[in-house]
Protein backbone atom coordinates (compact mmCIF):
# COMPACT_ATOMS: atom_id res chain seq x y z
CA UNK A 1 0.00 0.00 0.00
CA UNK A 2 1.14 3.47 -0.35
CA UNK A 3 2.63 5.01 2.60
CA UNK A 4 2.43 9.14 2.91
CA UNK A 5 5.69 10.43 2.77
CA UNK A 6 5.75 12.01 6.40
CA UNK A 7 6.37 8.10 7.55
CA UNK A 8 9.64 7.47 8.94
CA UNK A 9 11.44 4.21 10.51
CA UNK A 10 10.53 2.25 13.35
CA UNK A 11 9.09 4.03 16.28
CA UNK A 12 7.61 6.99 14.58
CA UNK A 13 3.71 7.66 15.28
CA UNK A 14 2.96 9.70 11.78
CA UNK A 15 -0.71 9.04 11.48
CA UNK A 16 -2.28 6.82 9.07
CA UNK A 17 -5.69 7.87 7.92
CA UNK A 18 -7.09 5.70 4.92
CA UNK A 19 -10.22 3.58 3.89
CA UNK A 20 -8.50 0.29 4.60
CA UNK A 21 -6.87 0.93 7.92
CA UNK A 22 -10.65 2.36 9.19
CA UNK A 23 -12.30 -0.94 7.79
CA UNK A 24 -9.03 -2.92 9.73
CA UNK A 25 -10.01 -0.73 13.05
CA UNK A 26 -13.77 -1.15 12.88
CA UNK A 27 -13.57 -5.41 11.94
CA UNK A 28 -10.73 -5.63 14.88
CA UNK A 29 -13.20 -5.46 17.50
CA UNK A 30 -15.74 -7.60 16.22
CA UNK A 31 -12.88 -10.55 15.76
CA UNK A 32 -11.91 -9.86 19.31
CA UNK A 33 -15.28 -10.64 20.60
CA UNK A 34 -15.62 -14.02 18.32
CA UNK A 35 -12.31 -15.13 18.96
CA UNK A 36 -12.50 -14.48 22.71
CA UNK A 37 -14.12 -17.72 23.37
CA UNK A 38 -11.38 -19.65 21.24
CA UNK A 39 -8.72 -17.95 23.58
CA UNK A 40 -10.28 -18.85 27.06
CA UNK A 41 -10.77 -17.74 29.98
CA UNK A 42 -7.60 -15.05 31.39
CA UNK A 43 -5.17 -16.17 33.53
CA UNK A 44 -5.06 -15.30 37.11
CA UNK A 45 -2.28 -12.78 36.66
CA UNK A 46 -2.94 -9.83 34.95
CA UNK A 47 -3.23 -9.82 31.40
CA UNK A 48 -5.19 -8.78 28.11
CA UNK A 49 -6.01 -9.01 25.16
CA UNK A 50 -5.19 -7.44 21.65
CA UNK A 51 -5.64 -7.10 18.71
CA UNK A 52 -2.76 -7.11 16.02
CA UNK A 53 -2.53 -6.61 12.43
CA UNK A 54 0.39 -7.30 10.51
CA UNK A 55 -0.17 -6.46 6.76
CA UNK A 56 -3.71 -6.56 7.37
CA UNK A 57 -3.87 -10.04 8.33
CA UNK A 58 -5.56 -10.04 12.12
CA UNK A 59 -4.81 -11.76 15.07
CA UNK A 60 -5.79 -11.94 18.88
CA UNK A 61 -3.28 -12.11 21.16
CA UNK A 62 -3.44 -12.43 24.88
CA UNK A 63 0.03 -10.92 26.21
CA UNK A 64 0.99 -9.74 29.81
CA UNK A 65 4.01 -7.60 28.10
CA UNK A 66 3.19 -3.77 29.36
CA UNK A 67 4.59 -2.58 26.05
CA UNK A 68 3.83 -2.85 22.08
CA UNK A 69 7.37 -4.01 21.64
CA UNK A 70 7.08 -6.32 24.15
CA UNK A 71 4.14 -8.04 22.89
CA UNK A 72 6.02 -7.99 19.48
CA UNK A 73 8.84 -10.03 21.42
CA UNK A 74 6.21 -12.58 22.55
CA UNK A 75 5.02 -13.42 19.51
CA UNK A 76 8.34 -13.74 17.76
CA UNK A 77 7.90 -10.74 15.12
CA UNK A 78 11.26 -9.49 14.33
CA UNK A 79 11.28 -6.00 12.74
CA UNK A 80 13.03 -5.13 9.60
CA UNK A 81 14.76 -1.26 9.23
CA UNK A 82 11.85 -0.04 6.75
CA UNK A 83 9.18 -1.95 8.87
CA UNK A 84 6.63 0.31 10.31
CA UNK A 85 4.17 0.03 13.64
CA UNK A 86 1.33 1.74 14.66
CA UNK A 87 1.48 2.45 17.45
CA UNK A 88 4.99 3.28 18.44
CA UNK A 89 6.89 -0.22 19.92
CA UNK A 90 7.15 1.96 23.41
CA UNK A 91 3.52 2.89 23.37
CA UNK A 92 2.10 0.88 27.08
CA UNK A 93 -0.81 -2.07 26.06
CA UNK A 94 -4.15 -1.20 27.24
CA UNK A 95 -7.25 -3.56 27.00
CA UNK A 96 -8.69 -3.61 24.05
CA UNK A 97 -5.34 -1.97 22.12
CA UNK A 98 -5.30 -2.71 18.66
CA UNK A 99 -1.52 -2.94 17.11
CA UNK A 100 -0.86 -2.70 13.35
CA UNK A 101 2.47 -3.66 11.85
CA UNK A 102 3.52 -2.97 8.47
CA UNK A 103 6.15 -4.89 7.10
CA UNK A 104 8.18 -3.73 3.82
CA UNK A 105 7.92 -5.43 0.88
CA UNK A 106 11.40 -7.43 0.04
CA UNK A 107 12.50 -6.94 -3.69
CA UNK A 108 15.39 -8.28 -5.90
CA UNK A 109 16.29 -5.26 -8.69
CA UNK A 110 19.02 -7.01 -11.71
CA UNK A 111 20.31 -3.90 -13.15
CA UNK A 112 23.46 -2.77 -15.25
CA UNK A 113 24.63 -6.36 -14.41
CA UNK A 114 24.12 -6.09 -10.43
CA UNK A 115 21.70 -7.92 -7.91
CA UNK A 116 20.13 -5.52 -5.69
CA UNK A 117 18.08 -6.51 -2.88
CA UNK A 118 15.86 -3.98 -0.95
CA UNK A 119 12.92 -3.62 0.88
CA UNK A 120 10.28 -0.68 0.08
CA UNK A 121 6.48 0.40 0.91
CA UNK A 122 6.63 1.63 -2.75
CA UNK A 123 3.33 0.70 -4.52
CA UNK A 124 4.55 1.64 -7.97
CA UNK A 125 7.73 0.68 -9.95
CA UNK A 126 8.87 4.28 -10.74
CA UNK A 127 8.66 5.20 -7.17
CA UNK A 128 10.67 2.41 -5.74
CA UNK A 129 13.07 2.66 -8.66
CA UNK A 130 13.43 6.58 -7.59
CA UNK A 131 13.90 5.04 -3.92
CA UNK A 132 17.00 3.31 -5.31
CA UNK A 133 18.15 5.68 -7.22
CA UNK A 134 18.28 4.03 -10.52
CA UNK A 135 17.35 5.94 -13.55
CA UNK A 136 15.36 4.51 -16.46
CA UNK A 137 15.59 6.28 -20.50
CA UNK A 138 12.73 5.62 -22.94
CA UNK A 139 13.88 3.18 -24.66
CA UNK A 140 15.30 0.79 -21.68
CA UNK A 141 12.68 -2.21 -20.92
CA UNK A 142 11.46 -3.20 -17.70
CA UNK A 143 10.76 -7.26 -16.54
CA UNK A 144 8.35 -7.75 -13.32
CA UNK A 145 8.66 -11.20 -12.40
CA UNK A 146 9.71 -11.86 -16.28
CA UNK A 147 7.06 -9.97 -17.33
CA UNK A 148 7.56 -6.51 -19.92
CA UNK A 149 6.18 -3.94 -17.63
CA UNK A 150 6.14 0.26 -17.73
CA UNK A 151 7.91 2.14 -15.20
CA UNK A 152 4.80 3.04 -13.60
CA UNK A 153 3.30 -0.17 -13.30
CA UNK A 154 1.62 -1.23 -9.96
CA UNK A 155 3.40 -3.29 -7.48
CA UNK A 156 0.33 -4.32 -5.36
CA UNK A 157 -0.79 -7.76 -5.03
CA UNK A 158 -2.72 -9.18 -7.61
CA UNK A 159 -0.60 -8.48 -10.76
CA UNK A 160 0.00 -10.41 -13.13
CA UNK A 161 2.68 -13.07 -12.16
CA UNK A 162 2.81 -11.73 -8.59
CA UNK A 163 2.43 -13.73 -5.02
CA UNK A 164 0.34 -11.64 -2.14
CA UNK A 165 2.98 -10.24 -0.97
CA UNK A 166 2.15 -10.96 2.84
CA UNK A 167 1.42 -14.76 3.42
CA UNK A 168 -1.22 -14.94 6.66
CA UNK A 169 0.61 -15.53 9.80
CA UNK A 170 0.33 -18.88 11.53
CA UNK A 171 -0.21 -19.75 15.17
CA UNK A 172 2.75 -21.97 16.04
CA UNK A 173 2.38 -25.02 18.57
CA UNK A 174 3.87 -23.16 21.03
CA UNK A 175 1.29 -20.90 23.05
CA UNK A 176 1.97 -17.54 21.90
CA UNK A 177 4.45 -18.28 19.54
CA UNK A 178 3.23 -16.82 15.72
CA UNK A 179 4.88 -18.00 12.34
CA UNK A 180 5.03 -14.82 10.29
CA UNK A 181 6.46 -16.31 6.85
CA UNK A 182 8.57 -14.33 5.07
CA UNK A 183 7.27 -12.83 1.31
CA UNK A 184 9.17 -13.61 -1.91
CA UNK A 185 10.80 -10.97 -3.20
CA UNK A 186 9.27 -9.43 -6.38
CA UNK A 187 12.00 -9.48 -9.19
CA UNK A 188 12.62 -6.60 -11.16
CA UNK A 189 15.20 -6.61 -14.29
CA UNK A 190 16.19 -3.87 -16.37
CA UNK A 191 17.57 -4.29 -19.99
CA UNK A 192 19.24 -1.26 -20.91
CA UNK A 193 18.65 0.02 -24.32
CA UNK A 194 22.02 -0.02 -26.57
CA UNK A 195 22.27 3.07 -29.42
CA UNK A 196 23.61 1.80 -32.71
CA UNK A 197 24.06 3.49 -35.76
CA UNK A 198 22.22 2.29 -39.17
CA UNK A 199 23.97 2.54 -42.49
CA UNK A 200 21.40 1.18 -44.64
CA UNK A 201 21.78 2.46 -48.12
CA UNK A 202 21.38 6.30 -47.87
CA UNK A 203 19.36 5.90 -44.86
CA UNK A 204 21.18 6.99 -41.59
CA UNK A 205 20.37 6.89 -38.00
CA UNK A 206 20.64 6.06 -34.43
CA UNK A 207 18.51 2.90 -32.78
CA UNK A 208 17.80 1.99 -30.05
CA UNK A 209 17.86 -1.99 -28.81
CA UNK A 210 18.05 -4.18 -25.95
CA UNK A 211 18.15 -7.30 -28.20
CA UNK A 212 21.66 -9.59 -27.18
CA UNK A 213 22.85 -9.17 -30.96
CA UNK A 214 22.96 -7.07 -34.07
CA UNK A 215 20.33 -9.66 -35.73
CA UNK A 216 17.69 -9.39 -32.99
CA UNK A 217 18.16 -5.52 -32.97
CA UNK A 218 17.18 -5.30 -36.45
CA UNK A 219 14.17 -7.66 -35.89
CA UNK A 220 13.18 -5.76 -33.39
CA UNK A 221 13.18 -2.48 -35.74
CA UNK A 222 11.45 -4.48 -38.58
CA UNK A 223 14.58 -4.54 -40.60
CA UNK A 224 13.48 -6.54 -43.73
CA UNK A 225 16.79 -8.72 -44.95
CA UNK A 226 16.84 -10.42 -48.31
CA UNK A 227 18.99 -13.51 -48.78
CA UNK A 228 21.45 -11.34 -51.13
CA UNK A 229 21.72 -8.43 -48.54
CA UNK A 230 24.88 -8.05 -46.61
CA UNK A 231 25.19 -6.92 -42.74
CA UNK A 232 28.47 -6.16 -41.81
CA UNK A 233 29.36 -6.90 -38.63
CA UNK A 234 27.80 -10.24 -38.63
CA UNK A 235 23.72 -10.69 -37.62
CA UNK A 236 25.19 -13.06 -34.78
CA UNK A 237 27.56 -10.16 -33.13
CA UNK A 238 27.23 -9.13 -30.03
CA UNK A 239 24.99 -5.55 -29.85
CA UNK A 240 27.32 -3.03 -27.77
CA UNK A 241 27.19 0.94 -27.52
CA UNK A 242 27.95 3.12 -30.63
CA UNK A 243 28.18 0.26 -33.06
CA UNK A 244 28.11 0.83 -36.39
CA UNK A 245 26.17 -1.37 -38.48
CA UNK A 246 26.22 -1.24 -42.56
CA UNK A 247 23.21 -2.88 -44.80
CA UNK A 248 24.70 -3.53 -48.25
CA UNK A 249 21.08 -4.09 -50.03
CA UNK A 250 21.12 -6.38 -53.27
CA UNK A 251 19.22 -5.48 -56.17
CA UNK A 252 16.52 -7.92 -58.00
CA UNK A 253 17.88 -9.94 -61.01
CA UNK A 254 16.73 -12.11 -63.92
CA UNK A 255 19.32 -14.10 -65.83
CA UNK A 256 18.70 -16.27 -68.98
CA UNK A 257 21.06 -18.92 -69.74
CA UNK A 258 20.96 -22.45 -71.01
CA UNK A 259 17.50 -22.40 -71.02
CA UNK A 260 16.95 -21.60 -67.60
CA UNK A 261 15.33 -18.06 -66.17
CA UNK A 262 17.19 -17.25 -62.87
CA UNK A 263 15.36 -14.89 -60.59
CA UNK A 264 17.78 -14.13 -57.52
CA UNK A 265 19.38 -10.66 -55.50
CA UNK A 266 22.99 -9.80 -56.32
CA UNK A 267 25.38 -7.02 -54.59
CA UNK A 268 26.93 -7.10 -57.99
CA UNK A 269 28.32 -3.79 -59.22
CA UNK A 270 28.63 -5.05 -62.51
CA UNK A 271 27.26 -8.04 -65.33
CA UNK A 272 30.69 -9.37 -64.90
CA UNK A 273 30.70 -9.34 -61.38
CA UNK A 274 26.93 -10.75 -61.45
CA UNK A 275 28.30 -13.95 -63.63
CA UNK A 276 31.04 -14.37 -61.65
CA UNK A 277 28.81 -14.40 -58.67
CA UNK A 278 26.49 -17.31 -59.65
CA UNK A 279 29.21 -19.61 -61.05
CA UNK A 280 28.49 -18.48 -65.22
CA UNK A 281 31.73 -19.04 -67.14
CA UNK A 282 31.88 -17.31 -71.05
CA UNK A 283 33.49 -19.68 -72.48
CA UNK A 284 34.99 -19.66 -76.24
CA UNK A 285 32.32 -16.70 -78.13
CA UNK A 286 30.00 -16.62 -75.76
CA UNK A 287 28.07 -13.34 -75.59
CA UNK A 288 26.61 -11.26 -72.87
CA UNK A 289 23.63 -8.42 -73.27
CA UNK A 290 24.47 -6.45 -71.70
CA UNK A 291 28.33 -6.29 -71.44
CA UNK A 292 29.86 -7.66 -68.92
CA UNK A 293 30.81 -4.05 -67.80
CA UNK A 294 27.82 -2.63 -67.72
CA UNK A 295 26.58 -1.93 -64.33
CA UNK A 296 23.81 -3.97 -62.23
CA UNK A 297 20.40 -1.56 -61.90
CA UNK A 298 17.54 -3.03 -60.08
CA UNK A 299 15.88 -5.72 -62.18
CA UNK A 300 18.43 -5.60 -64.88
CA UNK A 301 17.31 -8.77 -67.28
CA UNK A 302 20.94 -10.11 -67.93
CA UNK A 303 20.82 -12.86 -71.27
CA UNK A 304 23.95 -15.00 -71.53
CA UNK A 305 23.94 -16.41 -75.38
CA UNK A 306 25.99 -19.82 -75.86
CA UNK A 307 27.97 -19.55 -79.03
CA UNK A 308 29.61 -22.76 -80.49
CA UNK A 309 31.65 -22.91 -83.92
CA UNK A 310 32.36 -26.22 -85.39
CA UNK A 311 34.19 -27.35 -88.68
CA UNK A 312 32.45 -29.98 -90.50
CA UNK A 313 33.85 -32.37 -93.49
CA UNK A 314 30.50 -32.89 -95.91
CA UNK A 315 30.71 -35.34 -98.52
CA UNK A 316 28.75 -35.06 -102.14
CA UNK A 317 28.66 -37.82 -104.58
CA UNK A 318 29.39 -36.94 -108.17
CA UNK A 319 27.70 -38.73 -110.66
CA UNK A 320 29.04 -40.53 -113.97
CA UNK A 321 28.04 -39.90 -117.16
CA UNK A 322 27.12 -42.32 -119.51
CA UNK A 323 29.07 -42.37 -122.57
CA UNK A 324 27.60 -44.12 -125.88
CA UNK A 325 29.71 -45.06 -128.64
CA UNK A 326 28.87 -46.29 -131.63
CA UNK A 327 30.44 -50.06 -133.24
CA UNK A 328 29.67 -51.03 -136.38
CA UNK A 329 30.65 -54.56 -136.14
CA UNK A 330 27.72 -54.69 -133.53
CA UNK A 331 24.12 -55.32 -134.92
CA UNK A 332 21.56 -52.56 -134.50
CA UNK A 333 19.83 -52.72 -131.36
CA UNK A 334 22.30 -54.44 -129.69
CA UNK A 335 24.84 -53.00 -127.18
CA UNK A 336 27.70 -53.62 -124.80
CA UNK A 337 28.96 -52.61 -121.59
CA UNK A 338 32.69 -51.25 -122.38
CA UNK A 339 33.40 -49.54 -119.23
CA UNK A 340 31.45 -49.80 -115.74
CA UNK A 341 30.56 -46.24 -114.17
CA UNK A 342 31.45 -45.00 -110.79
CA UNK A 343 30.48 -42.35 -108.99
CA UNK A 344 32.86 -39.43 -107.85
CA UNK A 345 33.56 -37.64 -104.26
CA UNK A 346 33.43 -34.04 -103.64
CA UNK A 347 34.27 -32.85 -100.18
CA UNK A 348 33.76 -29.67 -98.33
CA UNK A 349 34.91 -27.80 -94.99
CA UNK A 350 32.44 -26.11 -94.03
CA UNK A 351 32.11 -23.92 -90.65
CA UNK A 352 29.04 -24.05 -88.76
CA UNK A 353 28.00 -21.55 -86.20
CA UNK A 354 25.46 -22.17 -83.29
CA UNK A 355 23.69 -19.85 -80.48
CA UNK A 356 22.21 -21.50 -77.81
CA UNK A 357 22.06 -25.10 -79.61
CA UNK A 358 20.68 -23.34 -83.13
CA UNK A 359 22.40 -23.56 -85.91
CA UNK A 360 22.45 -19.62 -87.58
CA UNK A 361 25.82 -19.80 -90.07
CA UNK A 362 27.29 -21.88 -92.55
CA UNK A 363 29.71 -20.97 -94.49
CA UNK A 364 31.90 -22.93 -96.77
CA UNK A 365 35.87 -22.77 -96.01
CA UNK A 366 37.28 -25.43 -98.91
CA UNK A 367 36.07 -27.56 -101.48
CA UNK A 368 37.89 -30.81 -103.06
CA UNK A 369 37.56 -33.27 -105.50
CA UNK A 370 38.83 -36.46 -103.74
CA UNK A 371 37.57 -39.29 -106.53
CA UNK A 372 36.86 -38.18 -109.69
CA UNK A 373 34.01 -40.02 -110.84
CA UNK A 374 34.34 -43.01 -113.85
CA UNK A 375 32.13 -42.47 -116.94
CA UNK A 376 30.15 -45.04 -118.17
CA UNK A 377 30.71 -46.29 -121.82
CA UNK A 378 27.90 -48.49 -123.48
CA UNK A 379 28.61 -49.07 -127.18
CA UNK A 380 25.93 -49.47 -129.27
CA UNK A 381 25.72 -51.24 -132.58
CA UNK A 382 25.10 -49.57 -136.27
CA UNK A 383 25.42 -52.50 -138.64
CA UNK A 384 22.09 -53.04 -140.47
CA UNK A 385 21.04 -56.30 -141.26
CA UNK A 386 18.22 -56.65 -144.01
CA UNK A 387 15.92 -60.25 -142.15
CA UNK A 388 12.98 -61.80 -143.70
CA UNK A 389 9.50 -62.44 -142.39
CA UNK A 390 7.10 -65.17 -143.11
CA UNK A 391 4.00 -63.27 -142.44
CA UNK A 392 -0.54 -64.29 -143.49
CA UNK A 393 0.33 -61.13 -145.98
CA UNK A 394 3.25 -63.08 -147.64
CA UNK A 395 6.65 -62.18 -146.78
CA UNK A 396 8.39 -59.04 -145.90
CA UNK A 397 11.74 -57.31 -145.22
CA UNK A 398 12.75 -55.84 -142.61
CA UNK A 399 15.76 -53.79 -141.80
CA UNK A 400 14.37 -53.33 -137.51
CA UNK A 401 12.34 -54.70 -134.96
CA UNK A 402 11.26 -52.83 -131.62
CA UNK A 403 8.57 -53.44 -129.33
CA UNK A 404 5.88 -51.11 -129.06
CA UNK A 405 2.57 -50.31 -127.44
CA UNK A 406 -0.53 -50.03 -129.91
CA UNK A 407 -3.31 -48.51 -129.90
CA UNK A 408 -6.04 -47.16 -131.85
CA UNK A 409 -7.72 -44.13 -133.39
CA UNK A 410 -9.81 -42.69 -136.66
CA UNK A 411 -10.56 -39.60 -137.48
CA UNK A 412 -13.23 -38.74 -135.22
CA UNK A 413 -11.11 -39.98 -132.13
CA UNK A 414 -8.30 -37.73 -133.13
CA UNK A 415 -10.07 -34.22 -130.68
CA UNK A 416 -11.33 -32.68 -133.49
CA UNK A 417 -14.57 -31.80 -134.56
CA UNK A 418 -15.98 -32.71 -138.03
CA UNK A 419 -16.54 -28.57 -139.20
CA UNK A 420 -12.51 -28.03 -138.09
CA UNK A 421 -10.80 -27.36 -141.03
CA UNK A 422 -8.26 -30.14 -139.99
CA UNK A 423 -10.19 -32.56 -139.96
CA UNK A 424 -9.42 -36.09 -140.53
CA UNK A 425 -5.69 -34.57 -141.84
CA UNK A 426 -2.80 -36.32 -141.00
CA UNK A 427 0.40 -34.51 -139.91
CA UNK A 428 1.67 -34.79 -143.37
CA UNK A 429 -1.08 -33.33 -144.80
CA UNK A 430 -2.83 -36.92 -146.05
CA UNK A 431 -6.37 -37.63 -145.83
CA UNK A 432 -6.93 -40.21 -142.44
CA UNK A 433 -7.62 -43.83 -143.70
CA UNK A 434 -6.17 -47.38 -142.84
CA UNK A 435 -3.12 -47.79 -142.94
CA UNK A 436 -1.89 -44.75 -141.39
CA UNK A 437 -0.30 -44.83 -138.27
CA UNK A 438 1.16 -41.88 -135.83
CA UNK A 439 4.32 -42.50 -134.46
CA UNK A 440 7.20 -40.64 -132.55
CA UNK A 441 9.09 -39.10 -135.55
CA UNK A 442 12.17 -39.36 -133.43
CA UNK A 443 11.83 -42.92 -132.81
CA UNK A 444 10.41 -43.98 -136.23
CA UNK A 445 10.82 -41.51 -139.19
CA UNK A 446 7.82 -40.66 -141.33
CA UNK A 447 7.28 -42.11 -144.43
CA UNK A 448 8.96 -45.10 -142.76
CA UNK A 449 6.68 -48.32 -143.72
CA UNK A 450 5.81 -50.44 -141.12
CA UNK A 451 4.53 -54.10 -140.39
CA UNK A 452 2.09 -54.63 -137.25
CA UNK A 453 1.23 -58.47 -137.20
CA UNK A 454 -2.65 -58.25 -136.21
CA UNK A 455 -2.99 -55.01 -138.68
CA UNK A 456 -0.81 -55.10 -141.99
CA UNK A 457 0.85 -52.93 -143.70
CA UNK A 458 1.48 -49.02 -142.84
CA UNK A 459 2.87 -46.11 -143.38
CA UNK A 460 3.90 -43.41 -140.18
CA UNK A 461 2.65 -40.66 -141.30
CA UNK A 462 0.93 -38.99 -138.32
CA UNK A 463 2.11 -37.42 -135.03
CA UNK A 464 0.12 -37.46 -131.74
CA UNK A 465 0.23 -35.40 -128.41
CA UNK A 466 0.63 -38.83 -126.56
CA UNK A 467 2.31 -40.83 -128.82
CA UNK A 468 5.90 -40.31 -127.59
CA UNK A 469 8.97 -43.25 -127.43
CA UNK A 470 7.93 -46.42 -127.67
CA UNK A 471 4.30 -45.79 -128.54
CA UNK A 472 2.32 -46.40 -132.18
CA UNK A 473 -1.58 -45.88 -132.85
CA UNK A 474 -2.90 -47.39 -135.30
CA UNK A 475 -5.19 -46.14 -138.03
CA UNK A 476 -8.88 -46.94 -138.91
CA UNK A 477 -11.63 -45.80 -140.61
CA UNK A 478 -15.19 -45.00 -138.94
CA UNK A 479 -16.86 -48.37 -139.23
CA UNK A 480 -13.88 -50.91 -139.00
CA UNK A 481 -12.22 -49.45 -136.13
CA UNK A 482 -11.08 -52.04 -133.87
CA UNK A 483 -9.50 -51.39 -130.19
CA UNK A 484 -6.37 -51.76 -129.23
CA UNK A 485 -3.87 -51.52 -126.44
CA UNK A 486 -1.30 -54.26 -126.16
CA UNK A 487 2.43 -54.69 -126.89
CA UNK A 488 3.46 -55.60 -130.17
CA UNK A 489 6.60 -56.44 -132.26
CA UNK A 490 6.52 -53.71 -135.32
CA UNK A 491 8.49 -54.04 -138.07
CA UNK A 492 10.46 -51.32 -139.99
CA UNK A 493 10.29 -52.55 -143.86
CA UNK A 494 13.10 -52.08 -145.57
CA UNK A 495 14.90 -50.29 -147.12
CA UNK A 496 16.18 -48.24 -144.32
CA UNK A 497 16.52 -44.37 -144.45
CA UNK A 498 19.58 -42.30 -144.48
CA UNK A 499 22.08 -42.90 -141.22
CA UNK A 500 21.23 -38.94 -139.91
CA UNK A 501 17.80 -40.17 -139.97
CA UNK A 502 18.28 -43.40 -137.86
CA UNK A 503 17.91 -43.17 -133.49
CA UNK A 504 20.45 -45.64 -133.16
CA UNK A 505 19.81 -45.81 -129.12
CA UNK A 506 16.06 -46.25 -128.90
CA UNK A 507 14.09 -44.91 -125.92
CA UNK A 508 13.19 -47.39 -123.13
CA UNK A 509 9.76 -46.13 -122.17
CA UNK A 510 7.04 -46.83 -121.58
CA UNK A 511 8.52 -49.94 -120.46
CA UNK A 512 6.58 -53.38 -120.70
CA UNK A 513 5.42 -55.26 -117.87
CA UNK A 514 5.76 -58.64 -117.96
Amino acid sequence: MNLPSRWGPLGRTAGLAGRGIRTVSALSFIILGLLAVSVGPLSSQAGVQTLLIVDQHPLVVHTYASRVEGLLHEVGLRLGARDIVVPPPETPIAAGTTIRVFRARPFLLEVDGQAISLESHASRLDVLLAEAGIAVGPHDQIFLDGQPVGADAALTAGNAGQQDASPAPKQSLRRQRIIFPTPAPLRISIRRARPFTLHDGQVHGVLYSTAATVGQALWEHGILLYAGDRVSPDLSTPLQAGLNVYIQRSQPVEIVVDGRHIRTRTRAASVGELLSELGIALVGQDRVEPAEDALVTEDLSVRVTRVREEVLVEEEAIPFETLWQPDGNLELDQQELQQAGAEGLLRRRVRVRYEDGQEVAHSLEDEWVEREPTDKIIRYGTKIVIRELETPDGTIYYWRRIRMLATSYTAATSGKAPDHPEYGITFLGWQMRAGIVAVDPTVIPLRTEVYVPGYGKGIAADTGGGIKGRRIDLGYEEDNLKHWYKWVDVYLLAPPPPASKIRWVLPNWPMERR
